[in-house]
């Protein structure tokens, strides 16, 4: 399995940039898909999460009414478009599947995911 996340870059506060994940190596559309963060000094966090087929989508509050994450997969791609971004988004953002096919629950928890990209870096200026 291989995911390959691009997008990031340099944004001023306010700004907006949308990020992609490329998968390959796995039914992607069996597999929820979550975007994690990890700013410099922190634990990777919770971004946001959708289920296998595109219903369900849930986000870490400091994403919600300003990130969307969706999928296509007749592309096998999933993407987060983040507008709004503040400074204390600045992170490393990476894209990961879920280790259960069909399954969508404790999609927080990055130990459920098991395959990772390597992570587009995200700076927002002030």
């Amino acid at each position: 399995v291989q995911l390959q996340a691009f997008g990031g870059g340099l944004v001023q506060a306010g700004g907006s940039l949308r990020l992609s994940c490329a998968a390959s190596g796995r039914t992607f559309s069996s597999y929820t898909m979550g975007w994690f963060r990890q700013a410099p000094g922190k634990e990777r966090e919770f971004v946001a999460a959708v289920s296998y087929s595109g219903r369900y989508k849930h986000y870490a509050d400091s994403a919600k009414g300003r990130f969307t994450i969706s999928r296509d997969n007749a592309k096998n791609m999933v993407y987060l478009q983040m507008n709004n971004l503040k400074p204390e988004d600045t992170a490393v953002y990476y894209c990961a599947t879920y280790n259960k096919a069909y399954y969508y629950s404790d999609y927080g928890n990055a130990n459920e995911y098991d395959y990772w990209g390597q992570g587009t870096l995200v700076t927002v200026s002030s």
